[in-house]
């Protein structure tokens, strides 16, 4: 979600194909691959990996994004129950 006040996670959305969604909020506006950019350096970070571990597969110029992160099972499910999600 562009145009945020800040970075952050703001939840999981479930669409229509009952598909789950993390929902994350960004500053930039999706301008010129800003916003994109945003969430890879903002993930990075939260995931403590490096920005070239972060790629976009689906979704560059959608409002919905399939990510591929490469980091270890563990680790990611780990992350997702400190957050909640």
């Amino acid at each position: 979600m562009p145009n945020s006040s800040c970075c952050r996670i703001s939840g999981v959305f479930v669409d229509a194909n009952n598909e789950k969604w993390l929902k994350v909020c960004v500053v930039s506006v999706p301008e010129k691959g800003k916003a994109n950019q945003e969430l890879s350096k903002f993930l990075s970070k939260e995931l403590k990996v490096a920005k070239s571990d972060i790629e976009i597969v689906t979704g560059e110029l959608d409002r919905y994004k399939k990510l591929l992160v490469k980091i270890n099972k563990d680790e990611l499910l780990r992350w997702l129950k400190e957050k909640g999600i």
